[in-house]
């Protein structure tokens, strides 16, 4: 059995969608170099896609402890509890630990300095509401390990295919930003210059840079499906979003929409890197 067979059987979601998935996640590990007896703290674990590679790279030597501010109620058609109670019963299991409804903001949360290798910032930075929270996590986790190994989508793209998932995010990140409360996977737009600004404020030294691409991601089609479902219901949420702003998105959308109809859509690249 390959590697990323053998990961992907950990998970509550089989088959080619959880194979890919973690594919993905395993060429990340791999660029930050995860090594046997590692000890990580996983930001924004999630359902535990990311979790469980790293689990499996650090080996019954290392440890994992994922955080998350979700609820594990969180998600459908499985929860995010029920996903990672399924991969905490699994081989890889007795490595884990979890803790979700963790704003690692507060002053509740605080760890001994340098206590992990490995710090694990990957796919959840546009979860966050600002720019100003993202600076806020930066600035805190800095003092708890080694290095940051971080992951977003790339906002550059390098073929028109991938148009479709940028406009996606820009036309949530649009209307998101008129919300108080959310609790959508995009409430936040960053560039790669962005996340180099405020890592680098935040006291972290950029050393290896990467762009990963992985077409068979689903991501791309998820996102825009999902947007052309729930759009309307999500304008109608928000009653002080100015009139000409609306019918921008609305042109957005049919731009969108012809795209879809028109030509194959693939996911953005990644942008990852290793920072100390």
């Amino acid at each position: 059995m390959n590697q990323v067979d053998h990961i992907a059987e950990c998970m509550a979601t089989s088959g080619d969608i959880q194979r890919v998935q973690t594919a993905h996640r395993l060429k990340l590990a791999e660029f930050w170099n995860i090594k046997e007896g590692d000890k990580v703290l996983e930001i924004g674990c999630g359902q535990g896609d990311t979790t469980a590679v790293l689990a499996y790279l650090v080996g019954e030597k290392g440890f994992v402890h994922g955080i998350d501010i979700a609820s594990p109620l969180y998600g459908s058609p499985i929860t995010l509890g029920e996903s990672m109670e399924y991969l905490l019963q699994s081989r890889l299991g007795n490595r884990i630990h979890v803790d979700f409804s963790m704003d690692i903001l507060t002053d509740k949360i605080d760890f001994i300095e340098n206590s992990f290798d490995h710090i694990v910032f990957s796919h959840c930075s546009w979860y966050l509401k600002s720019i100003e929270e993202f600076s806020a996590v930066m600035k805190k986790v800095k003092k708890w390990g080694w290095r940051l190994c971080f992951a977003e989508w790339d906002t550059r793209i390098s073929t028109v295919e991938q148009y479709p998932h940028l406009l996606s995010v820009l036309i949530q990140a649009q209307y998101e930003s008129y919300k108080q409360e959310s609790d959508a996977n995009i409430r936040s737009l960053f560039t790669p210059f962005d996340i180099q600004s405020v890592v680098r404020a935040a006291g972290w030294e950029i050393l290896k840079e990467h762009i990963i691409f992985s077409p068979d991601l689903q991501d791309a089609k998820w996102e825009v499906n999902k947007l052309v479902t729930d759009l309307n219901d999500e304008l109608d949420k928000i009653g002080e979003m100015p009139e000409k702003l609306k019918l921008l998105i609305q042109s957005q959308m049919s731009i969108l929409e012809d795209f879809r109809v028109m030509n194959e859509i693939t996911p953005l690249s990644v942008y990852a890197f290793t920072a100390e």
